[in-house]
């Protein structure tokens, strides 16, 4: 996707129902809805709830109830990803046909195991790649597995994917052109043992059904943004312009997150916080007392 020739600007923001917003999904929720408004465009709320394990009805509601007193407003209908699976079926069906997905019959303590004997090097995420135990099984072995009902995820063929879609970038809005390492990430999951698709390939094939022209996100997701820039091309998907900001730190550095607590938009509310003035501090990067940005 050319920037030059977009002539609606698109955003979203796409929360997981797993608990309440932190100020930090507010600061990056702002982000999304003021580059939309300000060109006339739209900002699109999508409720990333494929995780039946963590998704939980209530947080939905919170985060709605939580949006709306902050007053971040986006445009359209909510869209739910539980609410989209034939779409996420749909594709991985493609990739199968391809031949660039093959099934994972390993657990995690196999995986550790193999790679405590292997003794593999972590990769830049400090996270081991998969080792491959499952990639070269026989097709007759897989399909008895599968027929059996053994527990089992999918993988992408990452060499194989990587040498059929070739070089490949992705544009940010800062930095221009920046070229696309999926091989980095090894065979990732993009169908799960416990759910039908994963974060990946779900917001991947949601940013292009939803026409998303700008994609503005956390920078601990840069790396996820090489995987979806060579997903966007094995399915033949417009690719957005994208743009990372540095995530919100506690007094200690520790990044916000939902399941280790953090300034909730609910707490502040609690608080009576006016919500116009949090805005405004927002806005112009004034967090409350002991939060700060990572990069500060």
């Amino acid at each position: 996707m050319d920037g030059s020739r977009i002539q609606h600007i698109v955003t979203r923001f796409a929360p997981s129902p797993t608990g309440r917003l932190h100020i930090g999904h507010a600061w990056s929720a702002l982000k999304a809805m003021d580059m939309a408004h300000a060109a006339g465009g739209e900002m699109r709320l999508r409720i990333e709830d494929i995780d039946g394990a963590r998704s939980r009805p209530e947080h939905v509601d919170g985060i709605i109830e939580d949006l709306r007193w902050l007053g971040a407003e986006w445009d359209g209908e909510v869209v739910f990803q539980s609410r989209r699976l034939s779409l996420y079926d749909t594709a991985l069906e493609h990739l199968k046909r391809e031949g660039l997905v093959y099934p994972c019959f390993c657990t995690r303590a196999e995986i550790a195991a193999e790679i405590a004997a292997s003794g593999s090097a972590p990769h830049e995420d400090d996270a081991p790649l998969y080792p491959g135990t499952c990639r070269h099984l026989d097709e007759d072995i897989r399909a008895e597995r599968i027929a059996l009902g053994e527990a089992h995820c999918w993988r992408l063929d990452m060499d194989k994917a990587v040498a059929r879609a070739g070089p490949l970038h992705w544009q940010d809005m800062d930095h221009g052109p920046i070229a696309a390492r999926p091989e980095l990430a090894g065979d990732v999951v993009l169908a799960r043992k416990d759910a039908p698709t994963s974060y990946h390939l779900a917001a991947t094939l949601d940013d292009a059904d939803m026409g998303i022209s700008h994609v503005l996100r956390g920078d601990d997701l840069v790396a996820a943004t090489h995987i979806h820039r060579l997903l966007q091309a094995l399915l033949d998907l417009p690719s957005p312009l994208y743009r990372h900001h540095p995530l919100l730190v506690d007094a200690t550095g520790k990044r916000l997150a939902k399941r280790t607590g953090g300034i909730s938009l609910a707490e502040l509310r609690d608080g009576s916080i006016d919500p116009a003035r949090l805005r405004d501090d927002l806005r112009h990067n004034r967090f409350p007392v002991g939060i700060r940005l990572a990069s500060a």
